[in-house]
């Protein structure tokens, strides 16, 4: 593999266990990004799950700031014991030497232990227990069906089926179908029961840049967080970070329902993705994006021309963001 290749690490916050989700449940993401040069830079896939040494830690994630990796690909799969306070320190440096991360949570408390992640991601991700939403109408249960699963549970629809999703203008370049710029992309799969993500209202390197709609409540919510590169505190450039409200976004159960899911998914399942070859094009290009978008600055493509809004320079909602801040603390 040459020295030049976009290496990923695709990790879970939990160990393998039987008859339930797993690093193998990824397993068509992974073959899409190995198939799936980023413009001609070779792409390394590690895929794994969380294995704990005698120190209590993933041996991988607690050194993620000394690897060779580019890019942390994280599916928060636990209750709230998952990250240790040594990984998070870990992936936390990782970003502040540039690497980029992808975080994927889903309803409830799951996930939760992405709450101590630092640098903005831990705040854009909204649980029962922690860091619930801002708005207390907000903190009710959206999905009916499923009475076992409590809030944030938005339902997108059924597992296997598509979402039709809202970009937010700007039209952020991870949105636009990389065969034709003048297409947004349109669909993701779907999932009963969504969690919620938001981009922390103090930091302006983050913003919402897709929302779906709720087929129980009407209700919009967040799909999608981008964070772009930043100096923190100490003049460092954070890498970028992406927050999405459902690791189902990428799950082999959700793309090909064939692929099987636990035996606690219960749902009456959809047939959407296996019948709308643009729903399944639109999520395989958009993991394309993710990837070429997500890499250090060193690795990165330079966007193709498009007439949507450019945002890869300097984007103008940071302007916009700044103008309402300073607005706000004006007397």
């Amino acid at each position: 593999m040459s020295s030049n290749a976009l290496r990923i690490l695709l990790q879970t916050t939990t160990p393998a266990s039987q008859d339930d989700w797993s690093i193998e449940s990824f397993s068509l993401l992974r073959e899409q990004l190995e198939t799936s040069s980023a413009r001609g830079r070779p792409v390394a896939v590690t895929a794994r799950n969380r294995e704990v040494s005698g120190s209590g830690s993933d041996p991988v994630l607690a050194g993620i700031d000394r690897s060779d990796f580019d890019e942390l690909w994280l599916f928060a799969l636990d209750s709230g014991v998952g990250l240790t306070a040594d990984e998070c320190a870990a992936i936390d440096r990782f970003r502040r030497r540039g690497g980029g991360l992808v975080t994927a949570r889903d309803h409830q408390d799951l996930g939760s232990s992405l709450c101590s992640l630092g640098d903005g991601v831990g705040a854009a991700n909204h649980f029962h227990s922690r860091n619930q939403e801002t708005d207390a109408s907000l903190r009710g249960a959206d999905d009916r069906e499923t009475t076992t699963i409590s809030w944030p549970n938005y339902h997108s629809g059924s597992n296997g089926d598509f979402q039709r999703i809202k970009a937010i203008e700007p039209v952020h370049p991870m949105l636009l179908d990389p065969d034709n710029r003048k297409r947004m992309l349109e669909f993701f799969p779907s999932h009963p029961h969504e969690g919620a993500v938001s981009a922390p209202p103090q930091d302006e390197s983050a913003r919402v840049i897709a929302v779906g709609h709720s087929t129980a409540s009407g209700r919009p919510f967040n799909l999608v967080v981008a964070f772009e590169s930043r100096s923190d505190q100490d003049g460092r450039l954070l890498g970028r970070a992406v927050s999405h409200s459902s690791f189902h976004h990428f799950a082999d159960y959700n793309w090909d329902t064939r692929k099987g899911a636990p035996s606690f998914v219960t749902e009456p399942e959809g047939t959407g993705m296996a019948s709308n070859a643009q729903a399944a094009a639109d999520i395989r290009a958009y993991v394309g994006n993710l990837a070429r978008w997500a890499a250090p600055a060193g690795k990165r493509i330079p966007e193709r021309k498009t007439t949507t809004r450019d945002t890869t320079a300097r984007p103008p909602w940071l302007d916009d963001k700044r103008r309402r801040q300073k607005a706000n603390r004006a007397p």
